[in-house]
C-alpha cells in the first residue's frame, strides 16, 4: 500500500570481478528498505493466517497426516474426502495384484526368487 501501483525492479546485471562498483541503482536505498518492510509484513501477515488455519482445523491436519504415514501418497480426491471427515478405502492387496494382470510396467520384472538375469551364460551356444 505505501508503494503504490509502480513495478520496482532490481538491478538484473551479474557481478563479476568487481564491476558492481560501475553498476547503477534503479531505487533509492530509501525505498529499498520500505520494499523490504513491505514484504516482511506480508510474509508475516500470511504466516500468522496460515498458523491460524492449521490451529483451526488441527484435527483435519491430524487425519491427512496419518494417511499419509499409513498410504504414504494421497489423491487429491483422497484428501479431499478426508477433508471432509470421509475414510479413505481403497481396493485389497489381492484386489490390486488381480487388477494388474495384463498391465505393463517400465520396471522390470525381476524373476523367480534366487535367479539373477545379472549371471553369465555358462553355455553362450545354446
Amino acid at each position: 500500500d505505501k508503494l503504490g501501483p509502480l513495478r520496482y525492479d532490481a538491478n538484473d546485471e551479474e557481478v563479476f570481478l568487481g564491476h558492481s562498483v560501475t553498476q547503477h541503482k534503479n531505487i533509492s536505498d530509501a525505498t529499498a528498505g520500505l520494499i523490504d518492510q513491505e514484504i516482511r509484513a506480508v510474509i508475516e501477515e500470511a504466516e500468522s493466517q496460515a498458523r491460524k488455519i492449521l490451529s483451526e482445523e488441527l484435527d483435519k491436519l491430524h487425519a491427512v497426516a496419518e494417511a499419509l504415514l499409513e498410504y504414504e501418497t494421497l489423491s487429491g480426491s483422497e484428501v479431499e474426502g478426508l477433508l471432509n471427515g470421509q475414510d479413505i478405502v481403497r481396493a485389497a492387496e489381492s484386489e490390486v495384484s488381480d487388477s494388474s494382470v495384463g498391465k505393463t510396467s517400465s520396471v522390470p520384472p525381476t524373476g523367480t526368487a534366487g535367479e539373477s538375469d545379472l549371471s553369465p551364460n555358462t553355455n553362450p551356444g545354446g
